[in-house]
């Protein structure tokens, strides 16, 4: 495999207050497109499931968020975001709750490497399996992650009537 054209650089405090705000409005667009969620309510919901998972920002235990950065002219792309939970009482699993790549640096092969440096970083961390969720309507995720070897764990369906 070609050495990645991408490394994956620890957020500041500053860089991760700017990473919550984008991805609360991200993630709010997400569940409403989904149809989980009604628009009114949405930036709401989403603002109180960041606030849960991390309660301490980026010194949250176990939560692991990173600017994705181009080896050549050293630019943030992307973000990652990584936790690590107990399995059973020996083993380790890893949640990508999520992976952005800015809409220009798209299609060029860098969520694959940065999904490949998130599974080493991983695995340096004691992770055994590593898991993430992707939306029914983001086929492109789908289409990389089935790429990359993730198989479907569980799927919900939905209807409205």
């Amino acid at each position: 495999m070609k050495a990645p054209s991408i490394e994956l650089v620890s957020m500041t405090e500053k860089e991760c207050l700017a990473f919550l705000e984008n991805n609360i409005v991200r993630y709010a667009e997400e569940n409403v497109r989904a149809g989980y969620w009604n628009a009114a309510e949405a930036q709401e919901k989403s603002r109180r499931d960041h606030h849960k998972l991390l309660p301490q920002g980026i010194a949250t235990k176990n939560h692991f968020l990173f600017n994705i950065v181009t080896r050549e002219v050293r630019k943030t792309i992307g973000t990652i975001w990584l936790a690590l939970k107990p399995e059973d009482s020996t083993t380790l699993s890893g949640f990508i709750y999520d992976l952005y790549i800015d809409e220009p640096s798209r299609r060029k092969g860098y969520a694959m490497q940065a999904m490949h440096a998130i599974e080493h970083k991983a695995r340096e961390l004691g992770a055994h399996t590593l898991y993430l969720h992707v939306f029914g309507h983001n086929a492109a995720a789908q289409a990389l992650y089935s790429k990359l070897g993730y198989a479907t764990t569980s799927l919900n369906m939905g209807k409205k009537l």
